[in-house]
């Protein structure tokens, strides 16, 4: 499919480029795809927003508890 798009002479290059990145069909290209539609998006994030960029994150099935003991602290003489 083609398409036309209007757009500065110099941004040609990297406007071809992207096109070309997105005609394939590769996890690149989705990765691409969705990395371009949120930065494109302007609605602003949400409220949980830090928290689904942790669960999204590689780490973030992995339930990491605190290895360190309780401690109630120490008595300060005020």
């Amino acid at each position: 499919m083609r398409f036309e798009v209007l757009g500065r002479p110099a941004d040609r290059p990297l406007i071809r480029a992207l096109a070309k990145r997105l005609a394939e069909d590769e996890p690149e290209a989705d990765h691409l795809r969705r990395s371009l539609s949120r930065s494109l998006d302007s609605t602003p994030p949400g409220k949980g927003g830090v928290l689904e960029a942790l669960r999204r994150a590689p780490l973030g099935d992995i339930d990491l508890t605190s290895m360190r003991p309780f401690e109630t602290g120490r008595e300060v003489d005020l």
